[in-house]
């Protein structure tokens, strides 16, 4: 069984007991939280498509970290210019366990 969830503006395919990283949400380590948009889940009877949620569908799943990712590095150059620029930038995001899938 699987579930196709959108959170953060992305969509992402999960199964009970995956880990996956997703745009930050509010909540502390250990928490459950519960995500609402379900598009889609594939079970042993079939496949339910909502349009565009399937109504009264969620995702259970537990806060395992809220971290930051590594570090990506923002290098620009004008050459004869004498024009350099660096930054960086690291975002930030929430680690989900998942628990249950409900229809």
């Amino acid at each position: 069984m699987y579930a196709i969830i959108k959170t953060g503006g992305k969509q992402y395919t999960v199964a009970v007991g995956d880990k996956l990283r997703v745009e930050s949400l509010a909540g502390e380590v250990g928490s459950q939280i519960e995500l609402t948009q379900v598009l889609a889940i594939k079970d042993d009877a079939g496949m339910k498509v909502g349009a565009p949620t399937i109504e009264g569908a969620a995702v259970k799943a537990t806060i395992v970290a809220n971290s930051r990712h590594e570090k990506v590095r923002i290098f620009k150059f004008r050459r004869r210019k004498h024009s350099i620029k660096s930054a960086g930038h690291r975002q930030n995001y929430t680690e989900l366990k998942i628990d249950e899938i409900s229809a």
